[in-house]
């Protein structure tokens, strides 16, 4: 089930923080972002009561971006990230969902329906572009 999430709890903040650059000033920086930024959302798929996926996502208008999105150990491969990613599409009544990956998570992205395609390589990693378009 879908649940906005406007106070970061450590259980949502250690989801999203599975998605970030393991570097604590950093993810503190992120997780700040996420509390202040008025274009910045957090979403929680929870099973059961248990929050085991959270996206953090900008969002303007019809159109958002995902900016890290993390599942619990436990959870993975149970297409919770997926089913939060379309739950939030269709809450937001988006037109269009984005996210820049690299090759660790391109696959899934491709699983979930997001067409792919190339990005400017960062850090020495190849980067991708996935765009999932929707009709509102």
């Amino acid at each position: 089930m879908l649940r906005p999430a406007p106070a970061l709890s450590p259980e949502i903040a250690a989801l999203l923080s599975r998605a970030m650059f393991p570097d604590p000033a950093r993810i503190a920086r992120v997780l700040a972002a996420y509390r202040t930024g008025p274009d910045r959302a957090v979403f929680v798929w929870e099973v059961g009561g248990v929050a085991v996926s959270a996206a953090g996502m900008r969002v303007a208008g019809a159109e958002a971006e995902v900016l890290h999105i993390g599942t619990r150990p436990d959870g993975t491969g149970q297409g919770h990230g997926r089913a939060l990613l379309w739950a939030i599409a269709a809450h937001l009544k988006l037109s269009r969902l984005v996210a820049e990956t690299d090759e660790d998570a391109v696959g899934f992205y491709r699983r979930s329906g997001f067409e792919i395609g190339g990005a400017p390589d960062r850090g020495g990693r190849r980067r991708f572009l996935c765009t999932l378009t929707l009709e509102r």
